[in-house]
């Protein structure tokens, strides 16, 4: 069986097709999320776990100063067996574990801010409440694996 997943990363770690992301906390619809939100259908579910990526994001983003400030989200099906629950105590209901290295090829896109939010991302990291409004407003842009080396970098 196969699940999505988002998985935050930083430009940095998406140069080539033929990257790897390494094992790490991502997103999915989870049974947890569905009962946290009972009302939402599944669009709505998949955008609750792809914006709690992009937030997971911005903590890789403070931990890499070097990384363009801007959020990505790399959106993948992977077989369930590269799946399972969170080892965090605590974490959004969308919150799983990535086991297993995956490579970009195998991503069904990325999703990463208009360069024009990177302003709003320095903010935010900095602590400026109103620039970290401003981010969740934003919406994030639509990438195809075949135009990584496309992708606006700031």
């Amino acid at each position: 069986m196969q699940v999505r997943l988002y998985l935050p990363a930083t430009l940095d770690e998406v140069l080539r097709p033929d990257d790897a992301l390494s094992p790490r906390a991502a997103h999915a619809v989870t049974p947890a999320l569905r009962a946290a939100l009972p009302d939402e259908d599944e669009e709505g579910l998949e955008f609750v776990a792809q914006l709690a990526a992009a937030d997971e994001s911005m903590a890789l983003l403070a931990a890499a100063p070097t990384a363009p400030r801007l959020r990505v989200v790399v959106a993948v099906e992977v077989s369930d067996s590269l799946t399972g629950p969170a080892s965090a105590v605590q974490g959004p209901p969308s919150l799983v574990e990535l086991l297993g290295p995956v490579t970009l090829r195998d991503a069904d896109c990325l999703l990463v801010d208009e360069p024009q939010a990177a302003q709003d991302v320095r903010g935010a990291l900095a602590g400026d409440a109103a620039a970290a409004d401003d981010l969740e407003v934003r919406d994030l842009l639509w990438y195809d694996v075949s135009e990584i080396g496309r992708i606006p970098r700031e």
